[in-house]
């Protein structure tokens, strides 16, 4: 070998690439202690992050009294934070290969902290409303920051079983966890006392950043003004889409024009983004990609999911509270579906493997199946203790079925190339967060619309001349014997309360039905799914035989 000749590094000796640009360079495993405690603050900022929104969602009739809203002028909190929050993470993710993963960490959590603290001072609905919208920028980046400490120290070979399962399970149970604790924080703090939990976990999260720091790679510059025009219009259009599907069910979609408006003008920023994006040599989104089949199929299968599981999210709890129940009558509940979350979590990542996604799949939609029908048959006297199996069910399959979907959309996007990386994320996103808003939406209307068919048919045989109807008015009304003397009013209330019964079994019914769908559409995705794995082995069979690449 000459002087001028240099060796050539074997390839065992060439460092690791990162993942994508601006990703930290692959590491050694940290020990087990400090794996844990990386862990742990995942799972604290995970809770943190989804506490925010849960507190306003399970408690919104108790809050709107303090604030002098009514209900539905209470639901513009959850819009003002959703707003944000739904679009957000998309440019969060080139921010954090711009300026580093450490440092995107450490002034996120300060302006969380920051912005939590403002809540001290609401004293009026106007600047609840205001600082919801401001926490709902400054939560946007906690799930992502919660999703790279969980991962953080982690072999390269268990990121996507372990670290995923692991960060899907701690994101799904800010909202039992918010249902349980709310009760006590109302009683010993009011509303404030809901403010104070945040910002303790706020704060202790704001610790253990600082203590426990990410590894940054090379900061690449990957933001240009043409990706903040092409965010600006897909920031206005979701948040006009969330903030219509949000508030649409309270006001009723056909009663409010300004709902229309909301939409037609969020679709048509969306529009204007979709055709920025495609005439970019570097686009920031991959739109074309996102149309293939491949993608479309992807998205289709997390959309009916998210719909599905709307079923747990927002109809169980609004069948109880329709029957009177509160937030500490559910606490049982509460506990059953986060002890089954964590402990599919654990099944999922013990069992999470590219080949198993199908089968995983198929049986999570067994048992939403099984548990969907099972609360079809609730009556007016059904307690939370009658749902403990179904529930649970329902927890196990939302614990099987979001890991796998997910690493099978980092997978094909990785395989595609790091740009591709962003574009699933903006997809991902848009099905849990845009899609829970879909499925909540879609659930509450069709029970208002079977509510209003079984409330007339009812009706119809509420007639005076009936004698079980008017037997059954004289004993409601006997209730207030020893307050109303008259009995044309003793007899007037009797109606008033005969009436109310009458809706009550109406909303019922409704549920019944709305469950009974739910259960439906999980039976007609799991037929589409076999289908789906009966189809693909067959085109693998064929090309095997005709030795071409499966």
């Amino acid at each position: 070998m000459t002087a001028t000749e240099q060796p050539v590094p074997a390839a065992a000796e060439q460092p690791a690439r990162p993942i994508y640009p601006g990703a930290p360079p692959p590491q050694p495993p940290k020990p087990l202690p400090q794996l844990l405690l990386y862990m742990f603050a995942a799972t604290v900022i995970g809770i943190t992050q989804g506490v925010g929104m849960s507190f306003i969602s399970v408690t919104i009739q108790q809050i709107a009294g303090p604030l002098k809203a009514t209900t539905a002028e209470a639901s513009w909190l959850m819009a003002a934070y959703l707003a944000p929050n739904a679009t957000l993470t998309l440019i969060l993710f080139k921010m954090r290969q711009q300026f580093g993963i450490r440092r995107f960490a450490e002034v996120s959590i300060v302006v969380y902290v920051l912005i939590n603290f403002c809540h001290l001072w609401v004293d009026s609905f106007q600047s609840a409303l205001v600082l919801r919208f401001f926490a709902g920028v400054a939560a946007a980046p906690m799930s992502s920051v919660g999703i790279l400490y969980m991962m953080e120290g982690l072999p390269r070979e268990k990121k996507l079983n372990i670290g995923i399962c692991s960060a899907m399970t701690v994101l799904s149970l800010s909202t039992p966890l918010a249902g349980l604790t709310a009760p006590f924080l109302l009683e010993h703090g009011g509303w404030h006392g809901l403010y104070m939990c945040e910002i303790g976990l706020a704060l202790i999260s704001l610790a253990l950043i600082f203590k426990l720091p990410l590894l940054s790679g090379e900061r690449v510059k990957v933001i240009n003004k043409v990706d903040l025009t092409s965010f600006s219009f897909l920031f206005i259009g979701m948040g006009a889409v969330a903030t219509a599907l949000t508030v649409g069910r309270v006001y009723w979609w056909t009663e409010k024009p300004w709902l229309g408006v909301m939409l037609v003008a969020g679709v048509a920023a969306l529009m204007v983004m979709v055709l920025i994006e495609l005439h970019r040599d570097n686009p920031m989104i991959e739109i074309r990609w996102l149309t293939s089949a491949e993608i479309i199929h992807f998205t289709g299968a997390l959309l009916i999911f998210r719909i599905l599981l709307s079923e747990q999210s927002s109809g169980v709890r609004s069948f109880f509270v329709m029957l009177g129940l509160n937030n500490g009558q559910l606490q049982g509940l509460y506990v059953v579906i986060i002890l089954s979350t964590i402990a599919a979590g654990a099944t999922c990542a013990f069992l999470l493997k590219p080949g198993r996604v199908a089968l995983l799949h198929g049986f999570a939609l067994v048992l939403l199946v099984i548990g969907s029908w099972m609360d079809s048959q609730s009556t007016i006297l059904t307690r939370p203790g009658q749902m403990y199996v179904s529930q649970m069910l329902l927890s196990f399959a939302a614990g099987l079925y979001l890991p796998p979907a997910m690493m099978v959309g980092f997978i094909a996007a990785l395989r595609r190339g790091p740009s591709f990386l962003i574009s699933f994320i903006a997809v991902f996103l848009t099905t849990q967060r845009v899609g829970g808003i879909l499925g909540s939406a879609m659930f509450g209307s069709f029970v208002t619309w079977r509510e209003q068919i079984h409330s007339a048919a009812i009706a119809q045989d509420l007639t005076s001349g009936n004698p079980v109807v008017t037997q059954r008015i004289s004993q409601l009304a006997s209730a207030y014997a020893s307050t109303i003397s008259d009995t044309g009013i003793r007899q007037a209330e009797g109606a008033v309360l005969l009436a109310k019964k009458a809706t009550q079994q109406a909303y019922v019914l409704a549920y019944n039905d709305a469950f009974r769908f739910i259960a439906l559409l999980a039976a007609v995705a799991l037929v589409i799914l076999v289908l789906d794995v009966c189809f693909e082995a067959w085109e693998n069979k064929r090309a095997a035989a005709e030795g071409l690449p499966a």
